[in-house]
């Protein structure tokens, strides 16, 4: 019994959580105290670096001004404004404290102010109200320890200079983010911001993800500034009913490009040595350049029977006589005795800005008509001032290299104005001082010097036509290559235009409505559905005409106010389901990103540029040589003898590339010895002329708005500054050509079907082609 009870004692702690050490034998339970557990200490090198105290002062912006203006004006050439000096000085006397000067603590924060702010805005002026500036401060405050900067932090290369606003931007691809076209500050880097990646030549192998497609109303909206002489981005949004004022302002905003353009030129600037000095000079025997002063309008006023050279618009006064008009007034032109310069080698027509020179007569009993300029401005007492100009020349303004615009060559030829705004984005793909370098750098790796990089442009594709479906098989034929090829070699894009139907559609004409417009494109997807390895293996480009749905409704194909947007997608769904088709049968279900062939609606004009600010082409369908042939004004052969008597018209400066010097490819053998100008075929001399003019007024659509009708506030999409690498002007009226003016590749497919009912057999078809790497272009014609 007492041994019973005795194995039953240890019953009283069978309830403790804890195991005897030996409950077989009853012995009894011994608690095990809790592990004292040590806190981990974190080694030297990982332990958070303990922040310095900084004791704030009150630093004046006067005193900070004279090292703000060192840093920022004379080293990176900005210009700082009351409140961004405010802004600074009170960030550095807060976060730097007594030893911004001693220890030199304030200039580094200047320094990596200044070089954030060039590469996330790239505008002249800092400006210390909005937000940039303040989320530029922002993530400097992060960095900083004890009034320095600490380096690795956050001022990591791929987000440190990314100060925008908006956080949401769109995708353009592998080691490509840009913000929105809408951004108010987007001039610098923050439009193409490319990532320093070690693979990005695995990501980005080929060059097709780089071409990029960008509509007229996507372009960003840049107004020239005047009084600072660079671009800024406009404050509104452009609409498609904006006030009258908008109307005026888009004839300014053309004034003051070509004005600007023209003062950097070398003829216009004047010497930096004195008057003295150059006449020493000119007694010693050095020849000087010649010195073109430009006279405003207003300015002829009481200067009666003195030379002048004026610059201003061709327009038509009320009662039907030509003008000419500035940002100062109007004065009536007399050009009956005037030579155009060159001879027979460019067209002037009203709404054209040009260079007259010639002598004011002044009219002392009719002073002033009281019409208004067409420019805005008002000279002498009612905008149109009395008598009349005697025009003995006129001429175009001189055109500039797209190098000399924006600093990206070294051979660049004006070596004494320099490049003018490099920082500038105009196209929304970044600006050639930001991403200039990286592009070409990327570009040379890609773009392979033994293989052809091609762009296949053709234009009036009537789809209602049976032989333009046979050209285009022609065309597409040509360029699939052979199944046997070990590297097949496909063209990046196929752009197509407009008009898409020799009627104009929609419009109530017998056989253009919409059931028989949709069907035409649904021909012309049954043609692409035979070419599956070339459809998935390149993009295709839509470009609409004037006969093209929906404007042809209300303008039955007449001319329609330009940009106009693409077709509708509800003519277009079964071309898209061939691509998508295409694409699955050639690449299979897991799809080669960036590889795939793509289909793009895009509007007229477009822009298509290719590694960024590496290369761009300008894109437009309509009649340019038809309307030009119907406006320009007529010049009269002056007789031997009035030729003798007429002054010398050399101060109308001529472009340092004469027009025999043009590089014309009329799908014709170039002659051994060039003819002169005179003995020059029709066809090669509406070539050059109709080059010449547009790329010197820098403008596709010259002309007033009742003769091409232009969206106001979109006018700055038929802008042609700077430069572009290459000009598609796609007109059935004017030849096929290839002209290399300036730099830019000026082409004109003409229409693709080649037959023209000659006698030709069907099938016969006309394109363009465009190599990007080599900048040259070749009208081809096969079948």
């Amino acid at each position: 019994m007492a041994t019973t009870r005795r194995l039953e004692e240890p019953s009283e702690v069978s309830e403790n959580p804890i195991p005897s050490s030996s409950p077989a034998f009853g012995t009894p339970v011994h608690p095990i105290p809790p592990r004292r557990t040590a806190p981990i200490r974190a080694p030297p090198a990982l332990r958070p670096a303990t922040k310095s105290t900084v004791l704030p002062i009150l630093l004046p912006p006067a005193t900070l001004r004279p090292l703000a203006f060192r840093t920022f004006t004379k080293k990176h050439n900005l210009t700082l404004t009351s409140s961004a000096l405010q802004a600074l000085a009170t960030f550095i006397g807060r976060h730097c404290g007594s030893g911004w000067r001693e220890e030199g603590l304030a200039e580094k924060v200047l320094e990596e102010v200044a070089k954030a702010w060039k590469k996330s805005s790239g505008q002249v002026i800092v400006e210390g109200d909005g937000d940039l500036l303040k989320n530029i401060l922002k993530t400097l405050e992060g960095s900083m320890s004890g009034g320095r900067i600490v380096q690795g932090s956050n001022l990591s290369r791929q987000n440190s200079f990314n100060f925008s606003v908006d956080a949401k931007a769109p995708d353009l691809g592998p080691g490509l983010s840009r913000p929105p076209l809408d951004h108010n500050n987007s001039f610098g880097i923050s439009r193409l911001e490319v990532e320093d990646k070690e693979d990005e030549d695995d990501l980005l192998k080929d060059p097709r993800e780089w071409l990029q497609v960008i509509g007229a109303f996507d372009q960003p909206k840049l107004v020239y500034n005047t009084s600072q002489r660079h671009f800024d981005k406009a404050t509104t949004k452009p609409t498609l009913f904006p006030p009258p004022s908008h109307k005026t302002e888009a004839f300014r905003q053309r004034y003051h490009i070509v004005h600007q353009r023209i003062l950097r030129n070398g003829t216009f600037q004047t010497p930096t040595f004195s008057a003295a000095r150059s006449a020493s000079l000119n007694r010693a025997g050095s020849a000087t350049a010649q010195t073109n002063t430009i006279t405003p309008i207003a300015n002829l006023l009481g200067r009666s029977g003195s030379t002048h050279l004026l610059l201003g618009m061709l327009t038509v006064s009320p009662t039907g006589a030509l003008s000419l008009s500035d940002l100062t007034g109007t004065i009536a032109l007399d050009l009956q005795h005037a030579r155009p310069i060159p001879e027979n080698g460019a067209y002037f027509a009203p709404g054209m800005i040009v260079l007259v020179d010639g002598t004011y007569d002044e009219d002392y009993g009719n002073h002033a008509s009281g019409s208004m300029s067409t420019l805005g401005g008002t000279g002498g007492i009612g905008g149109t001032i009395g008598g009349r100009f005697i025009g003995f020349s006129v001429g175009h303004p001189p055109c500039e290299r797209r190098s000399t615009t924006l600093g990206d060559a070294a051979d660049d030829k004006d070596k004494l104005s320099g490049p003018a705004f490099g920082w500038i984005d105009f196209l929304g793909v970044g600006s050639q001082r930001a991403t200039g370098t990286k592009m070409s750098r990327i570009a040379s790796k890609l773009l392979e010097p033994t293989v052809a990089h091609n762009i296949v442009i053709a234009s009036d594709l009537h789809l209602d036509v049976p032989s333009t479906l046979s050209a285009l098989r022609t065309l597409l034929r040509t360029y699939t290559p052979d199944p046997t090829d070990l590297q097949p070699q496909y063209p990046h894009a196929i752009i197509l235009m407009g008009n898409f139907s020799s009627n104009a559609s929609v419009s109530g004409v017998p056989g253009a409505g919409s059931i028989e417009y949709k069907e035409n494109f649904n021909a012309l997807a049954s043609v692409l559905a035979d070419f599956q390895q070339l459809v998935a293996h390149t993009t295709f480009i839509f470009v609409p005409g004037d006969n093209d749905a929906w404007p042809s409704a209300f303008s039955a194909g007449a001319a329609t106010p330009l940009p106009r947007k693409p077709v509708p997608s509800l003519f277009t769904n079964r071309i898209r389901r061939v691509v998508a088709e295409a694409n699955r049968e050639v690449w299979g279900p897991g799809k080669a990103k960036g590889k795939e062939g793509e289909v793009i609606w895009t509007t007229n004009p477009t822009r298509l540029s290719w590694f960024g600010v590496k290369g761009d082409m300008a894109i437009l369908r309509d009649d340019i040589a038809g309307r030009l042939h119907r406006t320009s004004i007529r010049f009269g052969k002056p007789d031997q003898d009035q030729e003798e008597e007429m002054p010398d018209a050399s101060s109308v400066p001529q472009n340092s590339e004469s027009q025999e010097a043009m590089d014309v490819d009329l799908n014709q053998p170039p002659p051994v010895n060039k003819p002169p100008q005179e003995e020059l075929d029709p066809e090669t001399q509406a070539a050059r002329a109709l080059t010449r003019t547009i790329l010197s007024q820098a403008h596709l659509a010259p002309f007033p708005f009742s003769v091409r009708p232009v969206h106001w506030d979109y006018a700055h999409t038929m802008s042609l500054y700077p430069l572009p690498t290459a000009l598609v002007i796609a007109d059935a009226d004017a030849p096929a050509f290839v002209v290399k003016y300036f730099g830019c590749t000026v082409m004109n497919p003409g229409p693709i079907d080649g037959s023209g009912g000659r006698g030709t057999r069907e099938g016969r078809a006309r394109w363009v082609e465009y190599d990007i790497n080599k900048g040259t272009g070749v009208v081809r014609s096969e079948g």
